[in-house]
């Protein structure tokens, strides 16, 4: 049988040079970290005590998606860990992302689980099967016997589903829980409103520092895709394409990561047409194809009838493009259709209202409350976050598989 092995896989990228650069979770170099110095110098104030092995400042990070929180949080950090290791403070960082840990007793075991080093304690940190308070107690046994200092960076903190593990981070040295070891929490949210929920003595002792992460500008932008332009090999970048994806992810957005999508989308539309270069008109292609990608990933593994409800807001928005937003009983009437025409049985008024609040809560649509006046009462409108034509092209894609 001949080989042709060469013929089905390419050996050398034309297009990319070292794609990882424009991988969301990838860390850059300080060099690469692009318009935020004033917010990385802000948080290395706060956290700077922590070098001479005293207590850092607890911070909450406030900012939209993309915006660099994590980043900075990240990258502030692993310097910390390291300027105090020139000074002799055995120093670490946790990182925990909220939305995957939603629970105490997650979060408290990827805590214990990422500082440990088994060898050096002899405390095993298993993944499920002790209880909350079993795996705190394990958690201050191996932070005092290892370390002078520990940061916990808790990422989308706002998905937590109680404030339980702020209470006990934020007032373990107090409470006498840890005594060698001294604790800081760096809190990042994507809503400003989140601490107008936290419990006031949480609040008192948490929110020591904030700072708030605005969106990008596209100069900005422009920067931070040029700072991995060399994801890409030599020459393939027309010049055009890079400020045509920071423009259009300012107007839109602002957010880093949707820009670092649209330039490695923009790529492998180069690459599957075999184009020689990454040109401004894949921008656009790019775009739609970051945009639809990011929405099926939030409604994977979502029911029907959480599809049917955004379905139901896409095509009103759709139909009444000057509308900010559609109340409850407009939205119900509109599912109740499209489950007649799925041949499904239309859930009650209450459970699709706990559907949009599920989806307001996934940044997926807005909520806002409004009076009607002594005649109406109080009612509620939604408003779609997300573009309603991407939002129908994908449900209808669903409906049809």
């Amino acid at each position: 049988m001949p080989n042709t092995s060469d013929d089905l896989f390419t050996r050398e990228d034309p297009i990319f040079a070292n794609k990882e650069l424009l991988e969301i979770n990838h860390l850059p170099g300080e060099g690469r970290i692009v318009g935020r110095d004033d917010e990385i110098s802000d948080l290395a104030t706060a956290v700077n005590p922590a070098i001479f092995g005293q207590s850092p400042s607890n911070v909450l990070i406030y900012g939209k998606t993309g915006t660099g929180k994590s980043l900075c949080a990240k990258y502030v950090s692993q310097r910390l860990v390291e300027t105090a290791g020139e000074e002799d403070v055995k120093a670490t960082f946790a990182y925990v992302d909220c939305a995957q840990d939603t629970t105490e007793t997650q979060a408290v075991q990827t805590i214990a689980d990422s500082v440990n080093q088994s060898e050096v304690t002899g405390i095993k940190v298993p993944d499920k099967g002790l209880s909350t308070s079993t795996y705190y107690k394990r958690l201050w046994r191996i932070l005092d016997a290892q370390y002078d200092v520990v940061l916990i960076i808790l990422d989308e903190i706002d998905k937590l589903s109680d404030d339980d593990i702020l209470m006990q981070l934020s007032r373990a040295g107090e409470a006498g829980k840890i005594d060698q070891c001294k604790l800081g929490v760096i809190g990042i949210s994507n809503k400003i409103q989140y601490k107008d929920r936290m419990d006031e003595r949480v609040k008192s002792s948490l929110c020591e520092r904030e700072f708030v992460f605005p969106p990008y500008d596209a100069n900005q932008l422009r920067d931070i895709m040029e700072a991995r332009s060399d994801a890409f090999r030599d020459g393939v970048l027309d010049a055009s394409t890079i400020p045509r994806a920071a423009a259009l992810a300012a107007r839109e957005h602002g957010d880093a990561r949707k820009a670092i999508d649209i330039l490695r989308y923009a790529g492998e539309i180069a690459q599957s047409t075999a184009a020689s270069t990454v040109r401004e008109e894949f921008v656009t292609q790019a775009r739609e194809r970051a945009e639809t990608d990011r929405f099926r990933e939030l409604i994977r593994g979502s029911t029907p009838h959480s599809r049917y409800v955004l379905q139901a807001l896409a095509m009103l928005s759709l139909s009444n493009e000057r509308q900010d937003g559609f109340r409850t009983s407009r939205v119900y009437e509109v599912y109740e259709n499209i489950c007649t025409g799925q041949g499904s049985d239309s859930l009650s008024l209450r459970r699709v209202r706990d559907l949009l609040k599920e989806h307001a809560f996934l940044d997926i649509i807005e909520q806002s409350k409004h009076s009607g006046g002594s005649a109406e009462g109080s009612y509620t409108k939604h408003q779609l976050l997300e573009d309603p034509q991407v939002v129908r092209d994908v449900l209808t894609e669903n409906v049809d598989t």
